[in-house]
């Protein structure tokens, strides 16, 4: 059993209320090491078909990223884990203070975070003929700017350990079909590099991990049929598997390591 030094920790990990989805997985991950986990999420409002939502596919996943954390509170209860929760808004600068406010009065100092919150477009409109400002300002206001005021906060608010980790995708650099979504991940990893340099002087590390095609809930039969051929070795990955790795990066093991971005994707878009 490797000791990742995490007991105690605080985390603070953004999206997190899909009980399949990264954010949730690597909130539980955290509790499992004995660290203090504190949870935000915001509700995303998208229609889907309740009778759908008993198998993978669209409407399960837009079903649980439009309801609460309550199904990951209760995992976490039954961990006996020290957490909480939080509902906000962080592409909100006032939003964003208030959630750094409630975790440090709660717990005093934030050790890590992992911004794992992120949006993109259900209809179709991310393509460069079809695409919109709202579109546009939407995408990024979550992605890109709530990130940066989240990392900002965390370096006002920083303590004798540091640990960031920015959640991409492996395909940020082509994103044919999903080019908004595609560049506001391609600006954290470039994000990720710049400030990497900007704060090492205070013992922090930045990375990011960018998952292949992963399996939290969205991904329906047929979708995987078509993606498999894709990933080298075969199988999609698990919230487990992008969780585990963030676990590292945010451990004492991964000190030296900053500025990197690592693709957790099966060998899919190398």
């Amino acid at each position: 059993m490797v000791d990742y030094g995490l007991k105690n920790r605080v985390a603070l990990v953004t999206g997190a209320n899909n009980p399949q989805g990264i954010g949730a997985t690597t909130a539980l991950a955290f509790a499992r090491e004995g660290a203090k986990v504190a949870l935000v999420y915001k509700k995303v409002l998208r229609p889907f078909d309740k009778s759908k939502t008993d198998r993978n596919g669209t409407d399960k996943y837009y079903a649980a990223n439009a309801g609460n954390a309550d199904i990951v509170e209760n995992r976490l209860k039954e961990m006996n884990a020290d957490y909480m929760v939080l509902e906000n808004d962080i592409s909100n600068e006032d939003a964003v203070k208030e959630i750094y406010s409630a975790v440090m009065d709660r717990y005093g100092r934030i050790d890590i975070l992992v911004n794992n919150a992120a949006v993109d477009d259900e209809n179709g409109f991310d393509t460069i003929e079809k695409i919109t400002a709202n579109v546009i300002d939407n995408t990024f206001a979550v992605n890109v700017r709530g990130s940066i005021l989240m990392i900002r906060e965390f370096i006002k608010h920083r303590s004798d350990y540091g640990r960031i980790i920015n959640i991409s995708t492996d395909a940020s650099q082509i994103f044919a079909g999903q080019i908004t979504y595609g560049a506001s991940k391609a600006s954290m990893e470039a994000l990720t590099r710049s400030i990497a340099l900007e704060v090492g002087k205070y013992g922090i590390t930045v990375n990011c991990v960018a998952p292949g095609p992963t399996q939290t809930g969205w991904i329906d039969d047929v979708l995987e049929k078509t993606v498999l051929p894709l990933i080298p070795v075969g199988t999609l990955m698990q919230p487990e598997d992008i969780a585990e790795t963030i676990l590292f990066l945010a451990s004492k093991q991964a000190r030296m390591i900053t500025g990197q971005v690592i693709k957790v994707s099966g060998g899919h878009a190398l």
